[in-house]
């Protein structure tokens, strides 16, 4: 299941562009952050194949890349969690007009995202991304509460980019919105729901765990500190 996870992590949120290199995978972002802009490698590891690279992403069983980095200097960077659950285990159909699915996105969309660090860069990724897709809006008490952004790859359905309002934080309102992303995702015929978390953001990882997601793999990233 990791490397389906994997593949549909980087089918829902693509980079802008990417080049082989025999087992690497060099990644070009666009500005879009570390997740798309981070080189991969995809098979057998050779210490003397090893690029000069700025940012590379480990995955599980790379321990000896891993070490190679280390060796190099390159400094451990947003250590990572996959969570996952079957689709029905967090789909709930939202009341209506809470949750609205709009692509492409709305202005006022863009500006909340805009507010949680989510600017033109990353909203390219999205626009990217493999179809079916969409974002959503959040509306609690007649105003814009927050967003979210969903696409499905091969039965899986990842979420990404999920902003909530700060004033509507701890109220229930960010759970209430996963429920109702992963019910639009049911209907496009996803069979699981998934994302990834920073190991950091424990609150985020105690929602996501009460909802009933497991986190069944992880990553991290090597970066210089040349």
């Amino acid at each position: 299941m990791s490397r389906a996870l994997f593949d549909a992590l980087e089918a829902t949120w693509p980079p802008a562009a990417s080049a082989r290199t025999g087992v690497w995978r060099r990644n070009d972002g666009a500005g879009g952050g570390k997740r798309v802009s981070a080189t991969v490698l995809e098979g057998a590891f050779d210490p003397a194949t090893l690029p000069d690279d700025p940012l590379f992403q480990i995955r599980p069983g790379q321990e000896a890349l891993d070490s190679a980095l280390d060796a190099r200097g390159y400094r451990v960077v947003d250590p990572t969690v996959l969570m996952e659950a079957p689709i029905d285990t967090v789909a709930e159909a939202p009341r209506p007009v809470s949750l609205l699915p709009m692509w492409p996105p709305l202005a006022i969309q863009r500006a909340i995202w805009a507010e949680g660090g989510i600017g033109p860069d990353r909203l390219a990724v999205m626009h990217r991304a493999c179809d079916p897709k969409t974002g959503f809006i959040a509306r609690f008490q007649n105003r814009a509460a927050g967003v979210g952004f969903v696409a499905v790859h091969d039965g899986i359905a990842m979420l990404h980019a999920l902003h909530i309002e700060p004033e509507f934080r701890r109220k229930g309102v960010a759970r209430y919105v996963v429920r109702g992303m992963a019910d639009w995702a049911r209907r496009q015929g996803a069979t699981c729901f998934a994302l990834a978390v920073t190991r950091a953001n424990a609150p985020a990882r105690a929602l996501y765990s009460a909802l009933g997601l497991a986190e069944v793999s992880a990553y991290h990233y090597r970066e210089t500190t040349r």
